[in-house]
């Protein structure tokens, strides 16, 4: 594997107390808000699927599913998705999954976000790069929503 293209990280420095942060994380209708997806009514448990459409314009006829893989207090959360799966013909369910991890840490000057998504190297080579190139320019503007998120808070 190339850890280049096998993974995308990110973090943030939020100015939110680490319990804001984690909040605004792993209870569902709060990272719908944020993230762009329609999860009123959801939540998210380790070992379980959430899903919910898109609300990202032009996109809202898709459903994103998260497999939730661990939530561990205050310190990571994280799932497993399909990258950019964005065809809505296409059939991605037997197609291997990358795994996003979010992990909190504290600082001086509020909580440090941590994002690392892994396994693009699994992904099949006709959609790999597409989905690494969208998925980094995504995580990028996901970054920047979590922080006006809190900040509106």
């Amino acid at each position: 594997m190339n850890a280049i293209t096998d993974r995308i990280e990110r973090q943030i420095l939020l100015q939110a107390t680490r319990d804001k942060v984690w909040h605004a994380l792993v209870d569902a209708e709060s990272f719908g808000d944020w993230f762009g997806m329609k999860l009123k009514g959801q939540r998210f448990v380790a070992g379980e699927t959430t899903s919910g459409h898109l609300t990202y314009p032009g996109y809202e006829h898709l459903l994103c599913e998260l497999q939730v893989e661990r939530v561990e207090p205050k310190h990571l959360f994280s799932y497993r998705w399909h990258p950019y799966a964005i065809d809505p013909n296409g059939n991605y369910a037997h197609e291997p999954t990358t795994l996003v991890e979010f992990v909190l840490e504290d600082h001086a000057d509020g909580t440090l976000l941590r994002l690392v998504e892994s396994g693009f190297d699994h992904i099949p080579l006709s959609r790999r790069s597409e989905a690494y190139r969208m998925n980094s320019g995504g995580w990028d503007a996901q970054m920047q929503n979590i922080q006006r998120y809190l900040d509106g808070r």
